[in-house]
């Protein structure tokens, strides 16, 4: 059971994250907080109604180690290549990044939802900026019903009210289309990626119903954004 301090220690990080986005160890750390072992259940059982979520639990494919030189040899436009320019335009050291032990199908959503968050940024076209972090964790949302994910919408949305007002319309836009876009894509959860790296990346987008361009025609054009009043974000699954 927690005591008084350590429920102060996590009230104080959702403090800090809420005022600056972009603190990623606070925001993964938040994870045993919103998305606690019951929360953890409830969607392994979700996941384990769709077949091929349910066979992903029994397979547990993972990412793995990441050699970004053998990525970056790809042809353009593999998925393997467009994730590789991903990671170095992002400044992301695949050596930096968590890896977790996945003995239990709880601990294997966690790890797999984490280690996968970078190959969804580049499947669904959501940039690393608030407004596309607040995107993809709608596409999750949508998806495999985190509450993780709807954790960190809440947060976002906040933040946006007290921080970074004039960015709305550039996170609510971003927030709907990876709601629809959750919504009409096949589940990306436990496709093992490491088999289409070669693929075209829009291959890999039909082949998982990731149609970006449906989407976005139902959305209203975009506006011209503002500097935003807060920071931009890395929010990770």
């Amino acid at each position: 059971m927690h005591n008084p301090m350590t429920y102060a220690r996590e009230a104080w990080r959702m403090a800090r994250v809420l005022r600056d986005p972009h603190r990623l160890p606070d925001i993964i750390d938040l994870a045993r907080v919103l998305a606690p072992p019951m929360a953890m259940r409830r969607m392994v059982e979700r996941l384990m109604r769709h077949p091929d979520t349910a066979q992903a639990l029994v397979d547990r494919p993972r990412v793995g180690r990441l050699h970004l030189p053998e990525l970056r040899a790809l042809p353009e436009d593999t998925l393997g290549r467009v994730f590789a320019d991903h990671l170095t335009a992002n400044g992301l050291d695949p050596d930096a990044l968590p890896s977790r032990q996945a003995h239990t199908d709880e601990e294997y959503v966690r790890a797999h939802l984490l280690e996968s968050h970078d190959v969804w940024h580049v499947l669904t076209g959501f940039g690393t900026d608030v407004a596309g972090e607040l995107g993809l964790q709608a596409f999750a949302l949508a998806q495999v019903g985190s509450p993780f994910a709807l954790g960190i919408l809440t947060g976002g949305l906040a933040n946006t009210l007290l921080y970074a007002f004039s960015e709305r319309e550039a996170r609510m836009r971003a927030l709907t289309r990876g709601w629809v876009l959750g919504h009409r894509a096949r589940p990306l959860f436990g496709v093992p990626w490491r088999r289409y790296w070669a693929s075209p990346l829009e291959e890999v987008r039909a082949r998982l119903g990731v149609d970006l361009a449906s989407v976005d025609t139902l959305l209203p054009p975009e506006a011209h954004a503002t500097q935003p009043e807060g920071a931009h974000a890395l929010l990770s699954c």
